[in-house]
């Protein structure tokens, strides 16, 4: 067995590595028997070298072994979704109780926000009460009671991926691809669902900001799920533009709210959540096309079934669905400075906005407003007037307003040609 800086040399020489040093790394470094530096020497030569996918599927697998394997009963199918990340993303609030409703059981661990893109434990934090930190029995009991459940990351799953990450982010590791498909993927394939569907966003405010990098993600991520040995598929969706109508914690449950309550509202929100519930359909075989899973979505929502499905997750993770949300004390429009056609929206700094004005994290475990951030948000291609609206924002303090609306002004670029608007959902991948 090779030492860890014959390890480290191998790969730094572009050797590929094989899976027992894979292992045998990534469980000493878990288990604190390799050091912190040698780990970060090993993440930078990966940086440097790549890896193929046999090493890919060989390091996620160490992660994964690093820790729990959830056990579930054999009579149901257990699927989750993960998104790399957007600006007003909220579709896993949407399509936990909806997918659920349809007899699956969707039991997602998600995260905080991450830079300038909202998490999704920091929305539903925003719900008096609710619990986003269960233990992975808590996990599995809310998810065989009520069908869905949302919670952060167990201490259980994968830790060889938290202990690296915390390595990567001060390294300047994390943008590497290998690295990134393992750490996403460690997680996804620890929980043992049989399906999984991945939302890969791309543009101004995703993490990738081109569709061919959106795209080679995509495709690495499908190869080590199915490797794997699990059912998986991806679609690309545009993260040009913010998702919906609104941006900010409370903000985003209430507009989740009225949509599971009958008003569809954002036509780019309800196209992107019933496109990836329409896929977890299909891996679980329910039914055999596209539109006939639409159906079912479609027949959840009228029914009133997916908004009372989402309120019994709430109660069930120690939420007051009967309290009110945050609310902002101030509300003011943030006028266009000019007229013409919304060329291109750098979607990334509205998130820096909701930062601005206290609704994201600056350093790790700062507390949030949950209440602030911005509604109506115009669009790509809309004509716009000098004076009129680009959006409504919602604050506390008015020094984190004019921060927030210097970059929101910033953000939208609007000239006199015709803008052009992409796909919302570009590509399949699987």
């Amino acid at each position: 067995m090779l030492l860890p800086a014959q390890v480290i040399q191998k790969k730094r020489d572009g050797v590929p590595l094989d899976g027992a040093e894979i292992r045998q790394f990534i469980l000493g470094f878990t288990r604190g028997e390799i050091p912190d530096y040698q780990m970060s020497a090993l993440a930078m030569a990966i940086c440097f070298q790549g890896m193929n996918e046999a090493e890919t599927l060989e390091l996620t697998r160490a992660m994964v072994e690093s820790g729990a394997v959830v056990q579930w009963p054999d009579a149901s199918f257990y699927v989750d979704k993960h998104s790399t990340g957007g600006i007003g993303d909220k579709t896993s609030l949407l399509l936990a109780p909806l997918v659920a409703c349809c007899g699956l059981k969707v039991p997602m661990l998600s995260g905080r926000g991450l830079g300038p893109t909202g998490g999704t434990l920091d929305k539903l934090e925003s719900i008096p009460g609710f619990h986003i930190d269960l233990s992975l029995a808590e996990f599995q009991r809310v998810t065989e009671k009520v069908g869905c459940v949302i919670t952060g990351t167990t201490p259980e799953i994968a830790p060889a991926d938290k202990k690296l990450y915390a390595l990567r982010d001060v390294t300047a590791t994390v943008s590497c691809m290998p690295l990134i498909v393992a750490s996403i993927m460690s997680k996804k394939l620890a929980e043992n669902v049989a399906g999984l569907v991945l939302d890969v966003k791309w543009g101004s405010g995703a993490f990738m900001r081109t569709r061919e990098a959106s795209a080679e993600l995509a495709r690495a991520m499908v190869a080590v799920g199915k490797l794997y040995g699990k059912r998986v598929i991806a679609l690309q969706t545009d993260m040009n533009q913010p998702l919906g109508t609104t941006i900010g914690n409370a903000l985003e449950v209430r507009e989740c709210l009225e949509i599971l309550g009958g008003n569809p509202g954002a036509t780019d929100l309800v196209e992107v959540t019933w496109a990836l519930g329409a896929e977890m359909i299909l891996l679980a075989g329910l039914v055999n096309d596209v539109a006939a899973a639409r159906k079912m979505l479609d027949k959840q929502l009228a029914s009133g079934a997916a908004l009372a499905k989402f309120y019994e997750m709430i109660e069930a993770q120690g939420g007051k669905p009967d309290c009110p949300l945050p609310w902002a004390r101030h509300q003011r429009p943030i006028a266009a400075p000019r007229s013409g056609t919304i060329q291109s929206i750098a979607c990334d700094d509205l998130g820096y906005a909701v930062i601005a004005l206290g609704g994201g994290r600056k350093a790790a475990g700062e507390k949030i407003d949950p209440s602030v951030g911005f509604e109506h948000p115009r669009k790509t291609g809309e004509q716009v007037t000098a004076g009129e609206p680009l959006m409504t924002m919602h604050y506390n303090d008015e020094a984190g307003a004019e921060a927030a609306e210097r970059l929101v002004k910033a953000a939208y670029r609007i000239g006199e040609e015709p803008a052009t608007r992409h796909p919302i959902v570009s590509d399949r991948f699987e």
